[in-house]
């Protein structure tokens, strides 16, 4: 009876009790011939429950009903029944899988019930099932149908449905047990597509399994079972080329299907036995199978050089692919047992799912489908589902997701860029978005929801409000409208791994500096200040900025419009702005000063300059007197080009620093600097390279002729300038179409996080340093068992070779550690210790150059003194011949440029240095 149960029932003077006994008894006696007795056993609740007891000589299952149904009937006419049904739910089809139609009928009550239907009702696990566009609830013939047009996993539960008659009676029915999807079958096949050489009589191993319990079948094979191998036999190769299709299907299942496909070709592939791809012709799209539990597939092009390029795959789990395609069709039926189900799936797969930009991908679609659907369905988010939501959100924040994440931002810019294509909706962009969206279909009242990731507080204010979130970021809003008014406030741990600092002028150069922070509210907010924590104490030069959506087609990027710096005082940024949505601070990475390390820095690359000018002049000075002896001469050559490169590169450094401290960024110009810097250090390094191999060449050669000077010439300037200068154009040609050239920082230097562009100066240095030691150790070897000198000639080749050997044996280590320690700065960039080392060292350069290469050969040293002689002889002529002393001196030196000497005393020295 559906009634509120009361304990007083047991009493046999109250009318539920005795009008309960009056039917039984009456009932039982009219149906059952052999009826000994018929008692009530108890009254209970639920909603009122009479248990009774019937004893009979005999009786069958007709009598039974016949009893239950006249207890009903009369009974009726005091109170509203409830006649639960011996029978089930019916369902049909009775096995579904996901996406299915499905309808199940109620009814129809037993005939002798007199039963007219008037309305219906229908739960699923006690929950009310509302009619949707997935759930469609009919009445006919006293029967009520329910249509699922689309069965879900959030359609799985138990089924129960009442039919109300007129009287308020009801007939109950609920289905047998829990009526949940079937499992799929998931079909792998091997190949999926093959280009294979067509041989008349060759066979082709061709490979299809399914989980059990079900079994395949290839169309055109006898063979079943889990795991099928099916050799396909080529019959014919008439033509050219053919395409065969094999399908592999489940026994009994047949829409379950998965086609092979094969391309037979007479011709000779380009690309041959690739064990993803196999083989195919140039141009041709090679495709191959995702792994287990996954859809989608893996393609790649056959290029020229025989290789499977442009590999990309759609490689999507399939448990996430199945959310993806009921998130289509959610409805307030659906969603909160939908969110717990993608929790779960998320925080449960979160290996797999963070480290595939696919599932990331698939993910951020699911949550603006749900941010879709309850905006437009007017869908209350309650906290439950919210929590959902956030645990959901908050594992594609983590850490480990930000390789993917750069790698979908990365999509998105080149697509971008790309004028002909369809511009997306970066996911980075859409994920903010659904959240903000979502915060807009919370539930009334005041909550704090605390994830590890992303924490959520929801209050209520009238004038003025302030909150500490999580002890990084500060607001306060220092007047509003009248009237109370909630807020949202939604704060992000890790946002920063989503997000990619991409500012208005589509720059990239700064890092987010402070938490990520949204803030909605249900009434307009004028005056809203923020307190930042700043997370990275290795930044400067501080912007606060919200997310601007509609930036660059939809992909969005950070803007500071309505938003200005207050203050940076203690590692904390004060922000005030003139509207609500999500905000952070951007702020230029790597920049903050350091005296001493711009201290050393300029005055060291001045005085390496300085060293390097010095340098040249002596060099131009004396170029005259190197022509006679070949091997001096080319040594010379060599440093003149190292002295060069580097005073270049140096100045190449100095533009640079002027561009990367320049409040205006000027990426063009940062990308020249870098390309020339390149060079020139290359070339530095190329050109040390010659003349260690001029020294071994000159060291081992054991033939008198040997190569012309001409010949060297050559050879020296197309390895000290045609090498780097091609290792200079590769790097930028491959670097700078996906803007990876330069550093993110803004730094005039070549990238390493992103492109790795710096191994393309490290590699060839420090290999050139090795190099360079190992013809250091050969020269050794070679010059300590060759002591005796047969002549004059040799003598002063011989000293040319020590001085090449001594100048490499310091400026290669010195140039070695100079270099390490670079490298050192680029993956320790926060030791203060290495960079000052670096500058330090780096600043020496131009001065050992002249040291080493130049004033410690004593050939060198001996005509700077014949200069200094000349020139102090000049100056102790008269006043009156002063004029022709100062030509003297002219005279003098243009003779000593042509290999003569006016003073006697010298002449064994000058002509010794004659033919240096």
């Amino acid at each position: 009876m559906d009634i509120v149960f009361n304990s007083s029932y047991n009493d046999t003077d109250n009318p539920v009790y005795q009008n309960s006994r009056e039917a039984i008894q009456e009932q039982c006696k009219k149906h059952i011939k052999n009826l000994i007795s018929a008692e009530i056993i108890n009254i209970r609740s639920g909603s009122t429950i009479v248990d009774y007891s019937v004893s009979a000589l005999s009786f069958n299952d007709e009598d039974v009903r016949a009893v239950k149904s006249g207890i009903f009937t009369q009974l009726e006419e005091f109170y509203p029944m409830i006649y639960d049904s011996s029978t089930f739910l019916n369902f049909a089809p009775n096995e579904v899988f996901l996406g299915d139609k499905v309808t199940v009928t109620c009814g129809p009550p037993p005939g002798d019930l007199s039963f007219a239907v008037v309305s219906a009702e229908w739960r699923r696990d006690s929950k009310s099932i509302l009619p949707d566009s997935d759930h469609d609830i009919t009445a006919e013939l006293n029967k009520s149908v329910l249509t699922v047009s689309r069965f879900f996993t959030t359609d799985n539960g138990r089924y129960d449905c009442k039919l109300i008659s007129e009287t308020k009676s009801v007939f109950r029915q609920t289905s047998d047990g829990i009526f949940s999807l079937k499992e799929a079958p998931r079909i792998e096949v091997e190949p999926l597509h093959r280009s294979v050489e067509c041989e008349v009589g060759k066979t082709v191993a061709l490979k299809c399994s399914v989980q059990s319990p079900y079994k395949v079948e290839f169309t055109d094979s006898d063979a079943k079972g889990n795991n099928v191998t099916y050799n396909f036999q080529i019959n014919n190769c008439a033509a050219t080329t053919t395409t065969v299709t094999v399908t592999c299907q489940v026994i009994n299942q047949r829409r379950f299907n998965k086609i092979i496909t094969l391309s037979l070709s007479t011709d000779s592939f380009r690309c041959v036995d690739d064990e993803v791809f196999g083989s195919g012709f140039v141009g041709d799209k090679g495709r191959a199978p995702c792994g287990s539990d996954e859809v989608g597939e893996k393609t790649a092009d056959c290029a020229e050089s025989g290789e499977w390029v442009n590999q990309t795959d759609t490689c999507i789990l399939q448990v996430v692919q199945d959310l993806l395609s009921q998130s289509q069709s959610l409805s307030n039926n659906t969603l909160p047992d939908f969110l717990k189900e993608l929790n779960d799936t998320t925080v449960n797969l979160a290996d797999q799912v963070v480290n595939s930009s696919n599932n990331i991908n698939a993910i951020v679609e699911i949550l603006s489908n749900v941010a879709n659907a309850s905006s437009s369905l007017s869908i209350i988010i309650n906290p439950a589902s919210m929590e959902n939501i956030l645990f959901t959100a908050g594992v594609l924040t983590t850490d480990d997701a930000k390789e993917s994440w750069d790698i979908l931002n990365f999509k998105n810019s080149m697509a971008m860029s790309d004028a002909k294509s369809v511009q997306p909706k970066a996911a980075s962009s859409s994920l903010l978005f659904s959240l903000e969206a979502l915060t807009r279909s919370l539930t009334n009242g005041s909550f704090n929801i605390g994830t590890p990731f992303i924490l959520l507080n929801k209050t209520t204010f009238e004038d003025t409000f302030n909150a500490d979130l999580n002890s990084s970021v500060e607001i306060d809003i220092l007047e509003a409208a009248g009237g109370i008014k909630s807020i949202s406030l939604m704060t992000f741990a890790s946002m920063d791994n989503v997000l990619p600092p991409r500012d208005e002028n589509n720059s990239t150069l700064r890092v987010i500096g402070g938490r990520v922070v949204l803030v909605q509210s249900s009434d307009r907010v004028n005056n809203v200040s923020f307190t930042f924590d700043i997370l990275n104490n290795n930044t400067g030069n501080s912007h606060c900025v919200f997310w601007n959506f509609s930036l660059f087609n939809g992909l969005g990027g950070w803007d500071d419009e309505g938003c200005q710096l207050v203050s940076l005082v203690n590692d904390t940024a004060s922000c005030q702005c003139n509207h609500l949505t999500s905000f952070s601070i951007l702020m230029s990475p790597n920049s903050r000063r350091d005296p001493v390390l711009d201290f050393i820095t300029y005055i060291g690359v001045g005085i390496s300059m300085g060293s390097l000018v010095i340098c040249l002049i002596i060099e131009a000075v004396i170029w005259r007197k190197i022509r006679k002896n070949k091997t001096s001469y080319l040594r010379h050559v060599s440093i003149v080009n190292i002295a060069v490169s580097l005073l270049i590169a140096d100045i190449w450094f100095i533009i640079g620093a002027a561009i990367s401290d320049a409040k205006e960024e000027n990426p063009p110009a940062c990308t020249a600097a870098t390309f020339f810097i390149h060079f020139f250090y290359l070339a530095l390094f190329f050109w040390m390279f010659a003349s260690a191999l001029l020294l071994l060449y000159h060291t081992v050669s054991v033939f008198d002729g040997g190569l012309s000077k001409a010949s060297m010439m050559a050879i020296g300037f197309s390895l000290g300038y045609g090498v780097p200068l091609i290792i200079a154009v590769i790097t930028i040609a491959v670097t700078a179409p996906t803007d990876s050239y330069t550093r993110e920082s803004g730094v005039c230097w070549l990238n390493l996080d992103k492109s790795k562009a710096l191994l393309a100066f490290v590699i060839p240095a420090l290999l050139i340093v090795v190099i360079n030691f190992l013809i250091l150790l050969v020269v050794l070897y070679k010059m300590l068992r060759s002591r005796v000198v047969s002549d004059a000639a040799q003598s002063e080749q011989k000293h040319a070779l020590v001085v090449i050997a001594r100048s490499l044996a310091v400026l290669t280590p010195f140039f070695g550690l100079t270099w390490g320690l670079g490298v050192g700065t680029m993956t320790n960039p926060n030791d203060r210790g290495i960079h000052i080392a670096f500058a330090f060292f780096n600043s020496l350069q131009g001065f050992f150059i002249l040291v080493f290469g130049t004033l410690l050969d004593r050939k060198v040293r001996s005509e700077i003194a014949m200069m200094s002689q000349s020139s102090g002889a000049g100056t102790r002529t008269t006043s009156g011949n002063a004029s022709s002393s100062g030509l003297g001196f002219l005279q003098n030196l243009k003779r000593r440029r042509d290999g003569y000497n006016v003073s006697s005393n010298m002449s064994r020295e000058a002509q010794s240095f004659s033919n240096t």
